[in-house]
């Protein structure tokens, strides 16, 4: 007998019919011998329905309500599961994250889990139900419902599986898998059978939008093994497991790409001990991600007082955070004396990603002589051990990911 769990997005469970059906394949995998534990999103468009409500309320909604309020789709949709398996003659029994035992921090609307005490659905697993969670959500130390943040749900599920050591953690979505760069901008990307949670973690990380992030890294950390799959297909997916020795045959896994980046740059920065640090914790104080970093050789000028070092210091975040963070520049750059504040948010970040980089000499050369093939201009680079990413115009980013899916013929095997 194995334990699963089974992840359903919101477009898996989007309408009663397709809840009705999701509810068969639970059935299903139970009566092959398996105890199943079902995490649910909402139904699909319905946090965006209640996040506009709540903002035709208030422009800037509280975060707790607006917790209290989110947490209430993914409640609609596994008490409407349950029922839909009692129609059907399963045992079953849905349960909040609260009572599925998922202790967070208290950052309302990005809240971290800390623990996960499954004694109440361990409970009604050996007493032969499905149990079905609601995704997404848990509770912190003042006993206030909080939220993980969009794709939470997909963390919900990996850390049950941790906490009940589940043979398989079972993500249904509406792709049938990872593929080598997103179908949409190239007919030819290529479903991969088998990938690691390193090159998981780097695609999800720079635009591939079918994992969240941190559920790849507790299935890291726990060596969870995670398997991506079409809700309404039999058809195997892709498996996301530990690195092993035919995965560094090939030095590019994937290709992806993201329009949701901006570049920030300060002219004339004073070279001196100190001040990135000052740029930088002013931007982690508000939040704010920083991803690429560039810091230009110093510069000599020679004023009346004597000689002096400068620098040009750019780096990027997400474009929804570009009005917030050339608001904290402007300001910072005149408490430090830089010159100016160039921001530019039409720009796109393009990434290949595969551990065979490690091993493989030339793949550098490969993408910058493609995208120049191309006359693709590039503004920024930032590498690491297993990828290679580049900031272009955002015009160009649909030809850079075809071009580059080409040049290391991902479409083959």
């Amino acid at each position: 007998m194995a334990k699963i769990i089974q992840k359903y997005g919101g477009s898996s469970v989007a309408n009663i019919e397709l809840i009705r059906e999701v509810a068969k394949r639970a059935i299903a995998t139970k009566n092959e011998g398996n105890d199943v534990v079902v995490v649910l999103s909402a139904m699909k468009g319905e946090t965006d329905r209640l996040i506009e409500m709540a903002k035709a309320l208030h422009p800037a909604p509280e975060p707790r309500e607006t917790d209290n309020l989110l947490a209430t789709g993914e409640m609609v949709t596994v008490a409407l599961f349950a029922l839909a398996c009692q129609s059907l003659g399963e045992k079953v029994k849905s349960f909040t994250g609260f009572q599925a035992g998922i202790k967070t921090d208290d950052a309302h609307g990005r809240a971290r889990i800390l623990e996960v005490d499954p004694a109440r659905i361990r409970t009604e697993l050996a007493k032969g139900r499905i149990a079905v969670v609601a995704g997404f959500q848990g509770i912190d130390r003042h006993n206030d419902l909080t939220t993980l943040g969009r794709g939470g749900s997909d963390t919900t599920a990996v850390a049950l599986a941790v906490a009940l050591g589940a043979d398989v953690c079972e993500i249904y979505t509406d792709v049938d898998g990872i593929y080598t760069t997103d179908p949409h901008i190239h007919e030819k990307a290529r479903k991969i059978d088998r990938i690691c949670y390193e090159e998981m973690l780097e695609l999800a990380s720079l635009g591939a939008k079918v994992m969240e992030i941190r559920s790849v890294e507790l299935g890291l950390n726990y060596a969870v093994k995670i398997h991506v799959r079409h809700a309404h297909s039999q058809a195997a997916g892709t498996y996301i497991v530990e690195e092993d020795s035919d995965m560094e045959k090939t030095p590019v896994r994937g290709v992806t790409c993201s329009v949701n980046e901006a570049r920030i740059t300060l002219q004339k920065v004073p070279d001196k001990p100190g001040v990135a640090a000052r740029i930088l914790s002013l931007i982690s104080k508000a939040g704010i991600v920083v991803d690429m970093i560039i810091q230009n050789q110093s510069v000599a000028k020679k004023p009346d007082n004597g000689i002096t070092q400068w620098t040009d210091f750019s780096f990027t975040v997400p474009a929804a955070d570009y009005p917030k963070t050339m608001e904290l520049m402007e300001e910072t750059a005149r408490e430090i004396g830089a010159e100016k504040v160039l921001g530019d948010d039409n720009i796109a970040k393009v990434s290949i990603v595969g551990v065979g980089m490690r091993n493989h000499a030339g793949v550098a050369t490969v993408m910058f002589s493609t995208l120049a093939k191309e006359s693709i201009n590039i503004s920024m680079i930032s590498t690491s051990e297993i990828k290679i990413s580049c900031i272009i115009e955002r015009k160009y980013a649909e030809l850079a990911v075809r071009a580059l899916h080409d040049a290391f013929e991902l479409d083959k095997p």
